[in-house]
C-alpha cells in the first residue's frame, strides 16, 4: 500500500514538472525573437542602434541607465569640400536643433572640414565618387536609424536661411506627412518641377495644377505622380516607417536612384495623396551648383584641360532609370501575393 502511494505521488510530481516544462516552452515558442538572437537571454538583446557618439572616458553610471541628449531626428548629406560654405550653414542649423548629423564625403576629403568647430560632433563617412543613395543604402539601414523619428537625406547645394528644422518637424507631424520636402524659393532656385515651387498662401501643398497638354495635365482629380503623391529627391524627409520601406526599394547597383521618386508613394504608409507633401512655410533655395561629377582640377598639369563628367553622370542616370523601371515591372508581374494599391498609371516622362 505504501509502495503504491509512493508511485502515485511520483507520477503526480512528474506530471506537474512535465506540465510546467510544456507550459514554459509553449510560452517561449510564441515569443517573437530577432533572427539569430535565440541563444541569448531576451533582455540583453539590443534590436537597433543609432549614430550617437560615446565618450572614451568620463561617462557617468547614470548615463548607462538613462541615456541623455539623444537626438530624435537625423540629418544626412552628401558633401564635397567645394560646397563647404553651404554645408557649414546647414550643419550649424541642424545641430542647433539637436539633430544627429552624418556627412557622406564623396570626394574623399575629410581633414579640411576640421576648420569648423562642429567637425568632431558629426559622423563622417567617405567613399570616392559615390552618391548619397549609395551611402544611404549601406550606412542608413533602418535598424541603425530606428532611433530617429525623421531622416533628412539632402543634397549639399541648398540654402536654409528661411528654414527652421524644428518648425518643419512640427509641421509634418501635425499634417501627417510621412514623406515630404521643403518647398523651393521659385525666385532664387533652380526649379525642375512645378510641384516643388513654394506657394505663398499655404503652409503645405500636396498637389500641383497644370492645364492639360495632350492629356498630361494635373487637376483636382489627379491621383498619381507627378501631380500628387510626389516629391523631388534633392531634399527628401522620411518618417521612420516610410524610410524602412524606401530603404528596401533602393537598389544596391542603381546609385543615382532615378525612378525612385515615382514610386515613393508606395511607402507613404497609406494614401499617398495625403501622406506625401511639400512644406511651403519652411522653404529652401536650390542653388543647382555642379557637385558630384562636376569639373575636376587636374593636379598633374595646370595646362591640361579640366575634366567635367556631368554629361557622363546624366547618361548613367538615364541608363539606371530604364533598368529600375524594368525591374519594377518584372517584380510586379511575378509577385502573385502582391496587389498594386495604385493600378492607375501616368506617363512617367511628364515633367512639371
Amino acid at each position: 500500500m505504501v509502495l503504491l502511494l509512493l508511485l502515485l505521488l511520483q507520477k503526480i510530481s512528474k506530471w506537474g514538472i512535465d506540465g510546467f516544462v510544456r507550459s514554459k516552452f509553449s510560452k517561449c515558442e510564441n515569443q517573437c525573437r530577432p533572427n539569430g538572437s535565440d541563444p541569448l537571454p531576451k533582455d540583453i538583446v539590443v534590436t537597433a542602434s543609432n549614430l550617437e557618439m560615446r565618450p572614451l572616458w568620463g561617462a557617468s553610471k547614470r548615463s548607462y541607465q538613462k541615456p541623455v541628449n539623444v537626438s530624435s531626428n537625423l540629418f544626412a548629406v552628401a558633401v564635397g569640400i567645394k560646397q563647404k560654405d553651404l554645408v557649414n550653414t546647414m550643419v550649424t542649423k541642424f545641430l542647433a536643433s539637436d539633430f544627429a548629423v552624418m556627412l557622406f564625403h564623396y570626394d574623399g576629403i575629410v581633414d579640411k572640414w576640421k576648420e569648423f568647430e562642429w567637425s568632431n560632433r558629426v559622423v563622417h563617412v567617405t567613399a570616392i565618387n559615390q552618391t548619397k543613395w549609395w551611402f544611404a543604402k549601406r550606412f542608413l539601414h533602418p535598424d541603425i536609424v530606428a532611433a530617429y523619428n525623421y531622416i533628412f537625406l539632402w543634397d549639399e547645394d541648398l540654402g536654409v536661411d528661411n528654414f527652421n528644422p524644428n518648425k518643419y518637424v512640427h509641421i509634418i507631424e501635425s499634417e501627417g506627412l510621412e514623406i515630404s520636402q521643403p518647398a523651393l524659393d521659385p525666385l532664387k532656385s533652380e526649379v525642375h518641377h512645378q510641384i516643388t515651387a513654394r506657394g505663398r498662401r499655404s503652409k503645405v501643398h500636396r498637389r500641383t495644377y497644370k492645364p492639360s497638354n495632350g492629356g498630361k495635365g494635373c487637376d483636382i482629380n489627379s491621383t498619381a505622380p507627378p501631380c500628387t503623391g510626389w516629391i523631388e529627391m534633392m531634399a527628401p524627409v522620411f518618417s521612420r516607417a516610410s524610410w524602412r520601406c524606401v530603404w528596401y526599394m533602393i537598389q544596391n547597383d542603381l546609385i543615382h536612384a532615378w525612378g525612385l521618386d515615382m514610386q515613393l508613394g508606395y511607402c507613404a504608409q497609406g494614401d499617398r495623396t495625403k501622406n506625401v507633401g511639400v512644406v511651403d512655410s519652411e522653404y529652401v533655395i536650390h542653388h543647382g551648383r555642379p557637385t558630384l561629377g562636376g569639373p575636376e582640377e587636374n593636379e598633374t598639369s595646370s595646362k591640361s584641360p579640366v575634366k567635367d563628367h556631368r554629361a557622363d553622370v546624366r547618361r548613367q542616370s538615364y541608363i539606371e532609370l530604364a533598368v529600375f523601371r524594368k525591374r519594377w515591372q518584372k517584380a510586379a508581374e511575378q509577385d502573385e501575393c502582391w496587389q498594386d494599391p495604385y493600378p492607375e498609371t501616368m506617363d512617367s516622362n511628364t515633367t512639371l
